[in-house]
């Protein structure tokens, strides 16, 4: 029986630049940095309370840009999101589509890392 989700797993052929944009751009708290497997790939943590982990490693057959990024699309919930829109938007961060509401759901916000993955905030109706 499955239990739940422990954990999002993010591979990349360079988890340590992308790491480094979660947490400097993003703004998401880095909580390890480990090393796994026989070839000694870098692992990068990321937990947040109540939440599954999330994890960037290197991976050695993900290469270039996410040519399918819609496909797979993490989801960041947020308290203000005009303000964080703001914010990543200073940031440089791409946006790929601005603040749109989605009745009986909320507003989210759409942006790319640097792999080309896409991820949104999300701000729920309470």
């Amino acid at each position: 029986m499955i239990k739940g989700i422990e954990g999002i797993l993010l591979g990349s052929e360079n988890a340590k630049k992308l790491a480094q944009f979660y947490k400097e751009k993003v703004g998401l708290t880095l909580t390890g940095e480990y090393e796994m497997g026989e070839e000694n790939s870098n692992l990068y943590t990321f937990e947040m309370k109540g939440s599954p982990g999330f994890y960037i490693i290197d991976h050695s057959s993900v290469s270039g840009k996410n040519k399918m990024p819609g496909r797979y699309i993490l989801n960041f919930e947020v308290n203000d999101i005009e303000k964080e829109v703001r914010r990543l938007k200073k940031a440089k961060v791409k946006l790929v589509r601005d603040t749109y509401h989605v009745e009986d759901y909320g507003y989210i916000a759409t942006f790319a890392d640097p792999d080309g993955n896409y991820f949104q905030l999300v701000k729920t109706t309470e």
